[in-house]
């Protein structure tokens, strides 16, 4: 922000952001490597509410430290200055805890002889037979409608965000 360079900030922006989904979609990967598959739910579980939570109250703390900052005669341009480097701190510490966490031993996993014994022994199907059983159903129909109705929105936002985007580099 000091450096007033809006394609440095956009573009950090833009790889933060990329970081998001990819976080989220190997959290559970990610539970399962630590903790074990057996513990994934309970684990994702409380992970998912800590995070929402900090989803609501990050930018209540935000709002207080700068209305804070405001009522202390920062002007409102650099009011958040010192509220990314709470953030940026929050974030060492979260990088610390990760860091400290291990993975659970093995004996508090279960046995694997004795889930398997417990668990039906799964159907075998030929893939060849699914596969052309799939074909013959129009199932490709399907898929192609169901990808279209993913696409068709994406594209969307991809031309909405980039429309907005020139805006922002033409102002």
């Amino acid at each position: 922000g000091a450096h007033g360079s809006l394609v440095l900030f956009v573009t950090l922006f833009s790889i933060i952001i990329t970081m998001y989904g990819g976080g989220f979609a190997t959290l559970p990967a990610y539970l399962a490597d630590l903790f074990g598959i057996g513990h994934v739910s309970a684990i994702h579980g409380r992970l998912l509410t800590a995070w929402s939570t900090a989803g609501i109250l990050g930018p209540v703390l935000v709002n207080y430290i700068r209305e804070a900052q405001i009522a202390r005669g920062v002007p409102a341009a650099q009011a958040y200055e010192i509220t990314m480097y709470i953030l940026a701190g929050f974030l060492v510490v979260g990088l610390l805890c990760n860091l400290a966490v291990r993975p659970v031993t093995e004996r508090m996993f279960e046995q694997s002889a004795a889930r398997a014994a417990t668990r039906p022994a799964p159907a075998s199907v030929p893939p060849a037979a699914t596969a052309a059983s799939g074909a013959a159903s129009g199932q490709w129909l399907a898929v192609a409608m169901a990808w279209t109705f993913v696409l068709v929105p994406l594209a969307w936002g991809v031309y909405n965000t980039m429309a907005l985007a020139r805006r922002l580099f033409t102002a």
